[in-house]
């Protein structure tokens, strides 16, 4: 048995091998439905991480300050997958969570916002898979041969000194990651797409010129509908400023 301690303090034995998602549904289905990830022994790992051992555990639900960055995170691997679906030739770099979102840069064609549409649609179709989100831990040379036709990706694992690396699949798709990630694409239930730009691989000009697209991601539409309204606000109120310095136009 394992001996798991709660934020609270209150102790209880589990089976070894359970995962945080057994140990959430012994509390309540509801609750369970709510936790994205947990922190085990005050590492964030994936609610589906099997505990062998006495821990403390504090699970993650989508209302914790950290869900959001996990969400996002998640956010760009979706987007990620539907541009591989959409443009099977494209190479993929890095995709982390930022401050307002989530980007990934990648080797493809020339895209603009005209083309987000296409892709917001494939990715929404991601996400009504409801596509578990899982953990692969292999060695190093396994993740080398597995990434032999990925050359930004071969260069990032070559450059580890870890001797396991970790993917993350969903699907077809599969990616390098540290995660920790959503239990399935199901959980992004608020994405759009929001600016498309260009990025030097590893920030070197003599380098390849990727695509960097942003994006941004909630757990409901209401808080997406927020945000793009905010910004459209800010956006406006800018405008207002710059016109009054450069008196192009008066406000009463």
């Amino acid at each position: 048995m394992a001996n798991i301690t709660f934020p609270d303090g209150n102790k209880k034995d589990f089976d070894k091998n359970s995962t945080g998602l057994d140990i959430a549904r012994s509390i309540s289905d509801g609750f369970a439905r709510n936790c994205i990830a947990m922190e085990l022994n005050s590492e964030m790992v994936d609610l589906n991480t099997k505990i062998t051992e006495d821990a403390n555990i504090r699970f993650i639900t989508t209302k914790e300050p950290e869900a959001i960055e996990i969400l996002r995170h998640s956010a760009s691997h979706v987007m990620a997958q539907a541009i591989l679906r959409l443009y099977p030739d494209a190479r993929l770099t890095i995709g982390p969570a930022v401050e307002d979102g989530f980007y990934y840069d990648i080797d493809m064609q020339p895209v603009s916002e005209d083309n987000f549409p296409k892709i917001e649609a494939e990715m929404k179709k991601i996400i009504k898979e409801k596509l578990p989100i899982t953990r692969k831990e292999v060695p190093k040379k396994e993740a080398l041969k597995f990434y032999k036709d990925e050359p930004y990706k071969l260069e990032m694992i070559s450059e580890l000194d870890d001797h396991t690396i970790s993917f993350y699949e969903q699907g077809e798709f599969t990616d390098l990651c540290r995660g920790p990630h959503l239990p399935n694409t199901g959980f992004v239930k608020a994405v759009k797409l929001m600016k498309v730009s260009g990025a030097y691989w590893r920030a070197d000009q003599t380098k390849a010129q990727l695509q960097r697209i942003y994006g941004t991601a909630f757990f409901n539409k209401k808080e997406l509908k927020e945000y793009t309204h905010f910004l459209e606000e800010a956006k406006r109120r800018n405008h207002r400023k710059i016109g009054e310095a450069m008196e192009l136009f008066s406000f009463h």
